[in-house]
This record gives C-alpha cells, structure tokens and sequence, in this order.
C-alpha cells in the first residue's frame, strides 16, 4: 500500500542539561502524518550544522565522512520502504523504523523451512520414518532448490511466494528440465505439499496455494511376468554363479512378495516357525514399517537352504546373498536377455509377479496377498496387483458350470 505523504528529516538533539559540546544526530521519519524519531548515533557540533540541508558544514574530512553516513542512512530508509511495498506491506514510519532497528520477525523462507523439515525427519528417522522415505525428502529438497535456481536466479525465495503460479511453475520444471513422468511429478509435489502446509498451519501462508490445482496421479498398469515366463527363469541353468545367485535372489522376492531391500536385510531369525507349525517370515518393511508375515512356499524354502553356507550369509547372518541393487538390475537385464523375455527384469515386477501370477491367480484372496504384502489397506493391493485375463477366464468358465447345473437341475 503505497503511503499520501512521505518525509525525511535530520536534525541535532541536545540531552537534557546539556550546554555545550557535540550533540546527537536524530532523523525523522514522517508517514501521512504520522512522526517516529530515529537516533543516527553520531554527534556533531551544532556550530558546524545546516539545518535546511540536514547535514554537516564544510569540506573537511570529518564533515566529508559524516555527510556520507548520512546520505547512505537515508538510502537505507528508502530502501525499506521499497521492500514494504514488494512485499505489499502498509508502508507506515514505524514500519520503515522496525526494519532499520532489525526490530521485525524475520520472514520464513521456503528451502529454510523444508531443510528445517528434512531435519527432524532425519532425527526420527528408524522411529517414525524409513530411510527410503528420508531419502525421497532429500531429493525432494533438491529438486526445489534447483527449480528456485532455474525460476528466479536465487538461492531461496520468501515463503509468501508459494501461490498457484510457483506451483505449476515447478510442475512444468519438473516435466520438461528434470525430464520426470507425470506420476514421477506428482510424487514430488506431494512432498512439497508436506512443507506447504507446514507454512499453512503456522500462519505463514494465508492460504494453501494447492488449493485449486490437482494432484491427480495416471492410472499405471501393473507388470508381472507370466507363470510361463517365471518358470523359464527358474528352470534356466547359467554358465557361472554370479548370473544363478541373482536369478534365485529374484525368484525369491517372487515367490514371497518382497522389495529388494527387505531381502537384502532379511536375517535368518526374521524366519521363525508360524500358526501352523511350518516356516514364516516375520519382518517390518523398511519402506513402510508394516509387519509383514509370510508363509514360505517350497520354492523360496529352497533357495534358502541352497544358500545355508554360504560365507556371505554364514558371517553377516543374512538369508541371501545380496549385492547392491545397481548390480542387481545390471545382472537382472543379463538374465532377461538369456531367458528372451521382453520384459524389464526388476524387483517392482517380482513383487507384482508374486502378487498376481504367484498369489491371485492361484485362488489367495485378495485380503490374504494384502497382509502377507504388508499394505495397510486392500485399496493399496487393488492398484498394485491386477488380475489377469487368465483368471478371469477361470472364474467364468467356473460361473458358467455352475449355470448349466443349475438349467440340469430345473428340467
């Protein structure tokens, strides 16, 4: 809001009982009327002192230096005033007065609040969050740190310019600089979100400039490799361990349902006998937390007992004798390759493999696959796992005898 009247004015104020010598240089400040009185700390002799001017007498060097303080003292004001109205502030001499003073709550800014996030999370991180999910702020971070780069040309931004503009801004950043997916794009601005609201709740933010832009995420459909293709990878002998020790470890998270970092740190006390007196394993997914307690087929108990001896697993106590997951993928294509499977070899897809081929498609309920996926709901296992035409057949061929016994029955 810019201001009726504006006025600047130097002046020299003597203390009370004070007779002679220097006296101290105040300024005031006018806005519409309204005074605030400003003490520049510097004293000078009222002999030398133009009172029109508002400033120092003469061309010595004293007068010459103290000209200058006072020339960039009132660029300071206007200064002030100007970053009031950029920030559409009311411009008031108090106003102005509050910033010379450092005497105004300082603004928050937004990679200062996400980093002070970022913090804590990583402070609780093992206790209320996984490291993956600290992992994914992380990059978040980073991400919005390089858009505010490429956007504005600065290291950081006043937290009352996230509006509705700076976020379809960073969307379309996200798309075309960072090269990221739709799905990929809300993913990060869900984390964004997160800080948003941060600002929201504390009255940072007047509003929530979300508010009218969509999040919504493309439906995805879901990958699994066939049981024909799954059992051309179990049934392939390769020429050297390293190709057969990562075929199993794949296999494995097929036939129970795991991510390759729950494998990596599944231990051999995490498979304990279950309800029924057959082994199981017990473990807390370290992406969500969630127990997740899995019967073993047949399948995963053999490879298990394959690697019983293993050096790796006899030292560490792991299961399996897991290599970084960079490696893995780059063994995984090889597999791919030699078994002439089209499909990208990863653990998503053994994980869905487990859930559709594996599991649905041979009779489990859904709720059953949900709790042994460690999901916290069956919508979760709706999205993650589809059902494939082949039991859908199955089920209406099954629906279809059933109808012909029933037209048997009433003739």
């Amino acid at each position: 809001m810019l201001e009726k009247s504006f006025g600047l004015l130097f002046y020299l104020k003597k203390s009370k009982n004070q007779k002679k010598g220097p006296v101290y240089i105040y300024l005031k400040i006018t806005v519409d009327g309204k005074p605030v009185e400003l003490s520049s700390k510097r004293k000078w002799e009222p002999a030398k002192w133009n009172s029109s001017a508002g400033r120092a007498s003469g061309t010595k060097e004293d007068a010459k230096e103290l000209n200058y303080f006072l020339d960039t003292l009132e660029l300071q004001i206007f200064q002030a005033k100007r970053s009031i109205i950029e920030a559409d502030g009311v411009v008031s001499a108090q106003a102005i007065k509050d910033i010379l003073t450092g005497n105004v709550e300082s603004r928050k800014r937004i990679l200062e609040v996400f980093s002070e996030h970022n913090a804590q999370m990583k402070a609780l991180q093992g206790i209320d969050f996984a490291p993956s999910t600290m992992q994914r702020y992380n990059i978040s971070y980073k991400h919005t740190r390089d858009f505010i780069k490429w956007k504005y040309g600065a290291d950081d931004r006043d937290i009352r310019d996230l509006d509705h503009e700076f976020i379809s801004q960073y969307a379309f950043w996200l798309k075309t600089v960072r090269n990221c997916d739709h799905n990929t794009t809300m993913k990060y601005l869900v984390n964004f979100k997160k800080i948003v609201l941060i600002c929201v709740k504390n009255k940072w933010l007047p509003g929530d400039p979300f508010s009218n832009f969509k999040l919504t995420r493309k439906q995805v459909e879901r990958t699994a490799l066939t049981d024909e293709e799954l059992q051309k990878i179990a049934g392939k002998d390769f020429d050297n361990d390293r190709l057969n020790n990562v075929r199993d470890i794949f296999l494995f998270s097929c036939y129970t349902g795991l991510a390759y970092v729950d494998v990596k740190n599944l231990k051999r006390v995490d498979i304990q006998k279950g309800v029924d007196g057959e082994q199981w394993i017990f473990i807390n997914r370290q992406k969500t937390n969630a127990l997740s307690k899995i019967p073993l087929l047949k399948e995963a108990n053999q490879i298990i007992r394959k690697y019983d001896r293993h050096p790796k697993c006899v030292v560490t106590g792991e299961v399996l004798p897991v290599l970084t997951n960079q490696k893995m993928n780059a063994y995984l294509k090889e597999i791919a390759d030699c078994c002439n499977i089209k499909l990208e070899l990863t653990y998503h897809i053994a994980r869905h493999t487990f859930a559709t081929t594996v599991t649905l498609n041979n009779g489990v309920p859904i709720e059953t696959v949900s709790k042994m996926l460690g999901h916290a709901t069956i919508k979760q296992t709706q999205h993650y796992a589809k059902t494939l035409d082949f039991k859908v057949s199955e089920d209406m061929n099954k629906l279809k005898k059933r109808l012909v016994k029933k037209e048997l029955v009433s003739v």
